[in-house]
């Protein structure tokens, strides 16, 4: 097995990659002391921790090299991408559910098996879970459809 090809090697060359990226990027804020922490103190300590995480699992990747990457599919990528933009874009005009609707199906249309059934009913059960939670429950102004409530 290529040990160039591993999962592990790579997760692990991201998370260091993200730490180094949130270290450089949050190096202006002030960072002050375990006891007045300033701005930058837990952003700092997090990138600490996903650095040190990434060389945990870079250095057992090098030791023993786990399952290869799998092809790249860019179906669930793009479905799920337009969905999330879709949401975004919808969700101030048109209210939440249509929102959700929209973001629901286009994400389960990037999926390997489509089932309209399937499909409707999450979208029943995932829109009234947000309308309970964030509407009654956090009283939160939030539009469910637009002009209705």
């Amino acid at each position: 097995m290529n040990r160039l090809t591993s999962k592990d090697l790579w997760s692990g060359l991201m998370f260091i990659g993200f730490g180094l990226f949130a270290l450089i990027y949050g190096s202006n804020l002030a960072v002050g002391t375990a006891v007045r922490m300033g701005p930058g103190y837990v952003p700092r300590m997090l990138s600490y921790i996903l650095i040190g995480l990434g060389l945990v699992i870079l250095v057992r990747a090098i030791i023993t090299p786990g399952d290869t990457i799998e092809r790249l599919y860019l179906r669930p990528i793009v479905m799920i991408t337009i969905g999330v933009v879709a949401f975004a874009l919808l969700f101030e005009t048109a209210g939440m559910f249509p929102a959700l609707v929209a973001l629901i199906f286009l994400s389960a249309l990037g999926g390997q098996e489509f089932k309209v059934i399937e499909t409707i009913l999450a979208c029943i059960v995932l829109t009234a879970i947000c309308t309970v939670l964030f509407k009654l429950g956090l009283d939160m102004n939030i539009m469910v459809v637009r002009g209705i409530w």
